[in-house]
């Protein structure tokens, strides 16, 4: 088994999934670290992992003085394997995120974006092949809607803390934020449950009851 320290996003991308994360964090006392909101994979088809690069979201009813300041500058100090966590309080007043962010974001290695929030061009997203989940689409363009008022900060969605830098994995069943503190136990008990329940798969399809696969390996 790798140690924790070794086991790169490649191989988490290829081998985790959201649940299984939950479940270990369950294990280790935080419970919750999904937040509770009808996400939508607008998207993308496989996992996404990656590091939370935050941004803090607010509506607005006046004429911005400085259109896009914040967003741009978040875009363009993203890094590799970056995701971008939108957070917006959930609020649909305009397409936040898009196709032209979505290339500056790319173009800087950033590989999603989580969009707590509304976001717009989902064909040409799609086409760029950029994952991304949100709480839906709007046509409207951010400009003297919403804007960002902080970047690289902590930032709360459905009630969980995003720090900067955290991993965060998102699949079909929702997403999930690992606290920096336990990453290392959590990727090394989540790798052990995977093949764990690789092996008790293989058992209940060879016909073992799924009472008897428990009471043997302890995992379901």
């Amino acid at each position: 088994m790798p140690t924790p320290e070794s086991i790169s996003l490649a191989q988490i991308r290829e081998s985790f999934y959201v649940a299984v994360v939950c479940d270990v964090l369950d294990q280790l006392g935080y419970r919750h670290q999904s937040p509770r909101i009808a996400w939508r994979q607008v998207t993308g088809s496989k996992l996404l992992a990656g590091r939370c690069k935050t941004t803090l979201w607010v509506d607005m009813a006046h004429e911005d003085p400085q259109p896009y300041a914040l967003e741009l500058q978040a875009v363009d100090s993203c890094r590799p394997d970056d995701v971008i966590i939108a957070a917006a309080a959930g609020s649909m007043r305009s397409g936040i995120w898009g196709e032209l962010l979505t290339q500056a974001a790319m173009n800087r290695g950033c590989v999603g974006a989580l969009v707590d929030g509304a976001v717009r061009d989902v064909a040409k997203m799609a086409t760029m092949g950029f994952a991304c989940w949100a709480r839906g689409t709007s046509p409207y363009d951010s400009l003297h809607r919403q804007r960002v008022v902080d970047i690289d900060v902590p930032v709360e969605v459905g009630g969980v803390v995003f720090p900067p830098g955290a991993l965060v994995l998102a699949d079909t069943d929702g997403v999930v934020v690992v606290p920096p503190e336990v990453e290392p136990e959590v990727l090394a008990r989540a790798w052990e449950k995977i093949h764990a329940e690789n092996e008790v798969r293989d058992a209940i399809r060879q016909g073992m009851k799924a009472t008897d696969a428990f009471a043997k390996y302890g995992v379901l």
